[in-house]
């Protein structure tokens, strides 16, 4: 037992301990909790390491460390506890992400070994919704992609993840963990399109994050040249639907505060804003 403030790498065997602190904010911890469900705290499987912070000899808060590094229900003390330790690990992460608060105290506490960043996206509201609109209506050519159309869905993929994040997913290892990533969409049924006739990707989004209690959608993409044509919220619309009646009860996402069109749109599909993340990109 701990009987002090401090950080260590959790174990397996801290599963339960881990779950329950995860549990204290389902939607703003889907992303991390999807996975821990899944693979468990072995790092191998994890694909990082999972920090805990202990306070009074109990599990406080958590910080996940792999390709993200991601504060989760982490006080101002567990952030220092984590920064400390992230500064000795060095910078192996390809970005911070989480709750705005938590995740703005953690850069600020590790810009002046780990800084400058390529960008920081200060507020990016979290969107929540648990029902469908009553005023749009589900776009009925969006569907789930099929297993062999990954050659249809790749480079929308692609293109969306580079006019997102400002750089290639190909880049590094020519795009081999990115297409893992994509094929498990496909293969798991949480990746939707809608098709032209000539069979290009019109609308995209995926379910990307799934618990139990919360899912979260992301990469919402509309080919440049249909865009202002009205199909991005009947789009949503769709995908929200099967988010609903397949995946969670509740549907999340969040967008960068200057993307107010997309704003507008999940608003009609009926997100609300209930809180803000923070990105910090390398």
């Amino acid at each position: 037992m701990l009987t002090q403030t401090t950080t260590r790498v959790l174990e397996p065997s801290d599963l339960p301990a881990a779950l329950a602190v995860l549990d204290r904010d389902p939607v703003a911890n889907a992303f991390v909790t999807s996975r821990v469900q899944v693979a468990g705290l072995d790092p191998w499987r994890l694909g990082g390491e999972m920090w805990g912070w202990y306070e009074d000899g109990m599990l406080a808060s958590l910080c996940y460390a792999g390709a993200n590094l991601v504060p989760l229900c982490a006080t101002p003390r567990a952030i220092r506890g984590f920064a400390d330790r992230a500064r000795r690990a060095g910078r192996r992460c390809s970005s911070i992400v989480g709750p705005a608060e938590s995740t703005a105290l953690l850069w600020r506490l590790l810009e002046p070994n780990w800084g400058p960043a390529r960008e920081v996206r200060e507020h990016q509201p979290l969107m929540v919704t648990d029902r469908l609109s009553d005023t749009v209506a589900p776009d009925p050519y969006v569907r789930r992609v099929r297993k062999d159309e990954m050659e249809t869905i790749m480079p929308a993929c692609v293109a969306m993840f580079t006019e997102e994040v400002g750089v290639s997913p190909l880049a590094g290892d020519g795009g081999l963990l990115y297409q893992a990533r994509v094929a498990e969409l496909v293969g798991s049924g949480r990746s939707f399109a809608r098709l032209d006739r000539h069979g290009k990707v019109v609308f995209k989004a995926e379910i990307g994050a799934a618990t139990t209690q919360a899912c979260q959608i992301q990469g919402v993409w509309v080919a440049p040249e249909y865009r202002g044509r009205g199909y991005a919220a009947p789009g949503m619309a769709a995908v929200l639907r099967y988010a609903l009646a397949d995946i969670a009860p509740v549907a999340s996402l969040y967008v960068n505060d200057y993307n107010t069109a997309a704003r507008a749109t999940y608003r009609r599909v009926g997100f609300q804003e209930v809180g803000a993340f923070m990105s910090v990109l390398f």
